[in-house]
């Protein structure tokens, strides 16, 4: 943002000397000052177009100014548009400067800062200082986490002019719309850092003079699009279902007739598409290089009207994220062509490039023209279902005792107070790894950020140094670091066993369920999290087992596993011994478990549950039972 020789990027938090004292700075403020006017007189750069090359100036036709983190003084620096018309020096159509000055918005030559378009009113003593469009665009940095419903009419309360907000859109983190007054592009400009949101933070607003939105863009003309039918018709192969558009726009057929079709156009794109899905949705390649193409917005139609669609070259454009290749996922691509674009610049090897786009495009076999393995996946073309889970699979009754037994006892003093006796449950040289599911989310807001400071996900923690760190090693770090993680209450009910290796010298198994959190005063956490535990374990003393692996995942559970959570009565974990009971309730408790075959500890929460009344237990018991929601570790004595 420009205004009276301050220069900002939209990632400055600075913003005018009369709205914020800038003490201290004077200094710096004014070299910034001086070298900016210095290129100015200068001239800068050479046929007024700005900037290093030609490349990093082929930008969007909105032809906004460039927001860089170059030290170069921005207002003589345009985007190189090569379709449009020539830019022309003098002036740069900075609205508060135009004001201050009393300048028109066009008329000549000094006024319109190099925008494309006629000026829409004024002459020398009118108009505000618009751009030679009128138009204006208005961008919000990180506009993308807050609600349109909340952040129009935030603006509309604050700003002094009214104004109709046109074609709001969200591009990558930012919000965008633009306006075609420069009152209200000026009383726009007014309102930033002046609404606080819902974080404490202020709201920037950046106003810049813009072409007119992409949709006010000529479309083609009928008679235009006979022309570009019969083009496309004579660059068709059928033999082969292909079509050709590589630099379309320098076609001798449409050049010869004063027609530019230029394809990072909006509206030529999407007639292009249409003709597609008219006259050939047959087509299985489509050749779009050397377009200028920086977004693949349109192309996402694609999937449905070009559904056979197997080869697709975007080379030689303008893409500069791997992330523009997600609106074309859909296509069932085997040969896709990237190179010479800038995104092919952002990964460190071959093998991740190739990997970011396999992601996309799972059954690719060639890239760049060069041959790629074969996919490994399972093709399936009709919706399936997934199985339902078949419960635990423990291999041999022995085993599952065994299993019960050790995860009754180790979850009962987990869930205690006091994890330090969970010492006598490791090896001496055990080691013990946490992980939560990669997210590019603030952790801080999530449920799980609490694990996520010690997660060891080898997807998120690629420095070695760390990845070791995060390992925890001997049994006194592993139950030290278990007892500075939150108190929990596990629903044993919801446990789920599977064992993967057992001999005579080792036991694998994994352990799957959900779990909350307590909170100090005994109360649980709303949240439900689930998670997935891997023992390794040796045999110890006569029917024990000793941990010498431990690998927990944590996840925040899914809406039917919450459904499903805690429904079944559970024993109070407690690392205190059992209360003495009177000798009736004993008695009680001695037929009761007989009755059921449930062991003692969970016949008497059953009778406790319900008061010591032994019918009513009775009935509670058996209707539980046939509905399934007695663990198997409650019959086990």
């Amino acid at each position: 943002m420009a205004d009276g020789g301050n220069y900002y990027n939209e990632h400055d938090d600075r913003v005018e000397p009369q709205i914020r004292n800038r003490k201290g700075r004077g200094s710096h403020k004014g070299r910034s000052y001086d070298r900016s006017r210095r290129d100015r007189q200068r001239g800068s750069h050479s046929g007024g177009f700005g900037g290093p090359g030609p490349r990093s100036r082929l930008d969007d036709t909105d032809a906004d100014v460039t927001m860089s983190d170059s030290s170069q003084d921005n207002s003589s620096q345009h985007r190189f548009n090569p379709y449009g018309r020539p830019f022309r020096k003098g002036g740069d159509g900075r609205f508060d400067r135009d004001r201050r000055q009393g300048k028109g918005g066009g008329g000549g030559r000094g006024g319109g800062g190099g925008f494309r378009g006629g000026d829409r009113g004024g002459g020398s003593n009118g108009g505000g200082g618009r751009s030679r469009s009128g138009w204006f665009k208005v961008t919000i940095p990180h506009g993308r986490k807050y609600d349109k419903k909340w952040l129009l009419p935030a603006l509309q309360n604050i700003c002094s002019i009214p104004y109709t907000p046109v074609q709001y859109h969200v591009e990558h983190n930012r919000v965008h719309f633009y306006v075609d007054d420069s009152s209200a592009a000026s009383a726009l400009h007014k309102c930033s850092h002046k609404i606080t949101d819902t974080d404490g933070y202020k709201v920037e607003v950046h106003v810049n003079p813009s072409a007119p939105p992409s949709f006010l863009l000529a479309d083609l003309k009928p008679e235009h699009l006979d022309v570009l039918k019969q083009c496309m018709a004579k660059r068709f192969d059928g033999s082969q279902q292909a079509l050709d558009l590589n630099n379309i726009r320098t076609d001798p057929d449409l050049v010869s007739q004063n027609i530019e079709v230029i394809l990072n156009r909006k509206t030529n794109m999407e007639a292009v598409i249409k003709i597609i899905e008219e006259n050939i949705p047959e087509l299985t390649g489509l050749n779009l290089s050397n377009n200028r193409i920086h977004k693949l917005d349109e192309l996402t139609d694609l999937v449905t009207k070009a559904a056979n669609l197997k080869t697709l070259n975007l080379s030689h454009n303008e893409l500069k994220s791997d992330r523009e290749l997600d609106k074309v996922k859909g296509l069932k691509l085997v040969e896709l062509w990237l190179n010479r674009n800038p995104l092919c610049d952002l990964f460190k090897d071959q093998a991740s490039y190739i990997s970011a786009v396999r992601q996309r495009f799972p059954r690719l076999l060639k890239l760049d023209g060069h041959d790629l393995p074969p996919p490994i996946g399972f093709d399936v073309e009709t919706p399936t279902i997934i199985p339902p889970c078949k419960g635990s699979c423990f291999g041999t009754d022995e085993i599952k005792v065994l299993i019960l037994r050790f995860l009754t006892q180790y979850y009962s003093i987990y869930d205690s107070g006091d994890r330090q006796p969970l010492l006598d449950a490791y090896h001496d040289g055990a080691s013990f790894s946490l992980t939560t599911p990669y997210s590019t989310q603030n952790p801080s807001r999530s449920s799980l950020g609490e694990y996520h400071k010690d997660t060891r996900n080898l997807k998120r923690i690629k420095d070695s140094t760390v990845r070791f760190r995060l390992l925890k090693h001997t049994r006194l770090n592993v139950v030290a670091f278990l007892n500075e993680l939150p108190k929990t209450q596990h629903d044993i009910a919801s446990f789920n066993v599977d064992v993967n290796t057992y001999t005579n010298t080792l036991l694998s198994f994994t352990v799957s369920g959900v779990f909350k959190e307590v909170a100090v005063d005994g109360k649980s956490r709303e949240s439900t999290m689930a998670f997935s535990r891997v023992f390794v374990t040796v045999p110890a003393g006569n029917s024990g087992l000793c941990i010498v692996n431990d690998q927990l995942f944590i996840r925040m559970a899914t809406t039917e596993e919450i459904r499903r959570a805690f429904v079944a009565p559970a024993p109070t974990p407690s690392s205190s011994p059992v209360p003495t009971l009177t000798a009736p309730q004993q008695e009680m408790l001695t037929a009761f478990s007989q009755k059921s075959c449930m062991n003692l500890e969970w016949s008497q929460k059953c009778l406790q549950d319900n008061e010591w009344d032994f019918n009513r237990a009775a009935q509670v018991f058996t209707q539980l039972k046939t509905d399934g929601k007695i663990p198997e570790v409650a019959f086990l004595k």
